[in-house]
């Protein structure tokens, strides 16, 4: 399985973009409303790296939990 080096980027427009490093593709983009941008200030960078971070562990458990379905029923070995 290879990996790519990902990173989040904040977009000219304002919104936060998770993106592969060797790639301009953008995997996720959030964006803030106005009311949040002035709420969060200097903190949306870390906001946004903790909403990546749970929804990769969120991901993450999901896959494994059906990979422990499939094991259990004997479709992976």
């Amino acid at each position: 399985m290879s990996t790519s080096l990902l990173e989040l980027v904040e977009l000219p427009n304002g919104d936060i973009a998770l993106k592969k490093a060797d790639s301009d593709e953008q995997l996720v983009n959030i964006h803030f409303s106005e009311e949040s941008e002035i709420a969060l200030s200097q903190m949306k960078m870390l906001v946004a790296r903790a909403m990546i971070e749970a929804g990769i562990d969120a991901f993450t458990e999901i896959n494994n939990t059906k990979l422990q379905e499939l094991e259990e029923s004997g479709t992976v070995h």
